[in-house]
């Protein structure tokens, strides 16, 4: 099974995150911000990932270090837990509604990180979570799983509507980009390395 695990402390969040490609798409987790929780209890279910995250963060401040430092803990085991990525799909886009909301997304699991995010969120709340943590999760979350991302918003009014097609859309992409193709061997790469 490709999986991993990291501990993160630092002065502003205290993160425990167990992360597997193969799984069920099981879900535990407690950031302490109810709205992130529902996020990425989406991606993990429509990726069929397992996640198990607990985290203390300084919240009472705001939710920024925390979103921030989750998107870099979980980008890093998704990188440990795909090891050499030896005959994956590599490639994966796809549309996916949300209601109103349309998210189009693209990915290459390139070892480049790159994230273009077309859409801007306005500095606004869904609930208590500011809405333009949306893309500051996933830029950390590219920047340290080395992929390059492309997402942008095709239709949508509602705020929750257009995260939620996000994360979904971010679950169901990586789970079709690191399926193991049986005709495939080794790295999928001419350069024969990622």
């Amino acid at each position: 099974m490709r999986k991993a695990s990291i501990t993160r402390k630092t002065n502003e969040t205290d993160i425990t995150l167990d992360f597997a490609i193969d799984g069920a798409g099981t879900a535990i987790i407690n950031t302490g911000i109810p709205f992130f929780d529902h996020m990425l209890n989406l991606f993990a279910k429509h990726g069929m990932f397992d996640l198990d995250l607990q985290m203390r963060g300084d919240i009472d401040i705001d939710y920024h270090h925390s979103v921030e430092d989750v998107g870099i803990c979980l980008g890093q085991t998704f990188r440990e837990a795909l090891g050499n990525a030896s005959g994956i799909q590599r490639y994966a886009s796809g549309l996916i509604p949300m209601d109103e909301a349309l998210c189009q997304m693209a990915v290459d699991i390139s070892n480049r990180p790159v994230l273009v995010f077309d859409y801007a969120f306005p500095k606004t709340k869904i609930g208590t979570f500011d809405a333009e943590l949306v893309e500051e999760f996933f830029q950390a979350f590219v920047s340290n799983a080395r992929l390059s991302l492309h997402v942008k918003i095709l239709a949508g009014s509602n705020l929750h509507h257009i995260s939620e097609s996000c994360f979904k859309a971010l679950g169901i992409i990586l789970d079709q980009a690191t399926q193991i193709d049986p005709r495939k061997t080794g790295v999928p790469s001419t350069k024969g390395v990622l």
